[in-house]
């Protein structure tokens, strides 16, 4: 019932918005002589604050049409490369004249970023596949909103997942890089363990994690310790909900992605009122860039996507309650997942100082879990002063962390011996 009192509550909210919308064009008009007093401001600030806080925010664009490469302009266009009901998989393929003006090879390593699946959409990577794209071929796994899928199309779960890992690494070809960010570490993990056993042919030169969750018993953080504390059948009962009409899903039980982002808000609610306050001023003073900033970052937080009630539910069972994976028990479709078996993979661990969501040690446990990689094949790295988000995104990602990551893919891809992919013409 939960699904379906917030959607009556947002359709309750319609005619409030649209008076708000033309209140926003009545104080804004230059036919308005009070437009620019500071009656007409703060008027103005307040229709354009509610009307933020009460939009329906659909999926984002990437907006990755032209990046900048090495300070020349570079064209992509997205090709969808691979896809099934509940992923499609992403390319940005770079233009070769581009890349050569910006004196640039028209080749590079392929990457396969596997975003998070946990309540926003890939794009909330928008900054990380950016930089990616300034030396590699750049892959990216583009999660479907559950409540989007017909009920027809049957179940997406934890193993289904691991499948779709290594059938998109397959669809690449060749011997990829693997980026997981958050989430997918665990079953990341797991699919190039079973890759690396049965000698795959595609499975990756190298693998990175970024702030995951591979051994959630390590510094525990307020969401591990939730997960901890609350019995398996009390996520089952307060979590789970039915999809409404009028959406293809109807009928689909989730985990609504509303639900994930008013938790997250609530840990840090004054963190973001403020942000919201500091919104409403610089409307009201004109500040530009700063209206820009929040814009540019609410409208990517505020875009959720749900979650199958069985991929949610095995997750919070699997990774962080049972811990299977690094208890060495996780078994996937009848076999156990051996993770001794990965050997000549490249690992790479990225955790952040002051992360709250992937306490440090929860990702760089998986060097202990994959004994039989080689030295030189590790690399172990904390960023000093960024929290969660700060891991893949931002300045200091840009500046610090991705050269070291596009460092080690590339020691990896030499060590491999692989022919390095061309990029298409776009």
């Amino acid at each position: 019932m939960l699904y379906a009192f917030h959607e009556l509550a947002y359709q309750s909210a319609l005619p409030f918005r649209v008076g708000a919308q033309m209140a926003r064009r009545f104080w804004t008009s230059p036919f308005n002589p009070a437009a620019d007093t500071a009656v007409g401001r703060t008027a103005y600030a307040s229709a354009e604050l509610f009307e933020s806080v009460t939009r329906r925010y659909g999926k984002p664009d990437w907006k990755l049409e032209t990046i900048e490469i090495a300070g020349k302009p570079v064209r992509t266009v997205e090709q969808v490369i691979w896809q099934s009901p509940w992923c499609r998989l992403v390319r940005f393929a770079r233009n070769i004249g581009d890349l050569k003006r910006a004196g640039k090879p028209a080749s590079g390593p392929a990457v396969l970023v596997v975003a998070p699946l946990s309540g926003h959409y890939a794009t909330l990577l928008r900054g990380t596949v950016e930089a990616f794209l300034q030396d590699h071929d750049v892959y990216v796994t583009d999660w479907i909103n559950a409540r989007q899928v017909p009920v027809l199309e049957g179940r997406f779960d934890f193993f289904d997942y691991i499948d779709h890992v290594r059938r998109m690494l397959a669809e690449i070809g060749g011997r990829a890089h693997v980026v997981g960010v958050c989430q997918p570490g665990p079953p990341v993990l797991a699919a190039c363990a079973i890759m690396a056993e049965d000698s795959d042919e595609n499975r990756p030169l190298s693998m990175t994690f970024m702030g995951s969750p591979i051994d959630a018993r390590l510094s525990p953080t307020v969401t591990n310790q939730l997960a901890e504390e609350k019995p398996f059948t009390w996520f089952r009962s307060n979590m789970i909900h039915t999809v409404p009409l009028p959406y293809a899903g109807f009928g689909r039980r989730v985990y609504p992605g509303f639900v994930q982002l008013y938790s997250f808000m609530s840990m840090n609610e004054e963190r973001h009122r403020d942000a919201h306050w500091d919104y409403f001023n610089s409307l009201i003073d004109g500040d530009g860039d700063g209206v820009e900033k929040h814009e540019e970052f609410y409208d990517e937080y505020l875009s959720v996507l749900d979650l199958t009630e069985e991929f949610y539910l095995q997750t919070i069972d699997i990774v962080f309650q049972q811990h299977l994976l690094a208890r060495g028990l996780l078994e996937h479709r009848g076999r156990k997942v051996d993770l001794t078996k990965i050997t000549d993979i490249g690992l790479m661990t990225v955790e952040g100082e002051k992360d709250d969501i992937s306490g440090v040690g929860q990702t760089q446990a998986a060097h202990g879990l994959c004994p039989n990689i080689p030295e030189d094949r590790r690399v172990l790295y904390v960023q000093p002063n960024v929290g969660h988000y700060g891991v893949f995104n931002g300045r200091r990602f840009r500046d610090e962390i991705y050269p070291r990551v596009r460092d080690f893919i590339a020691q990896n891809e030499a060590l491999g011996g692989v022919s390095q992919r061309s990029a298409s013409a776009a």
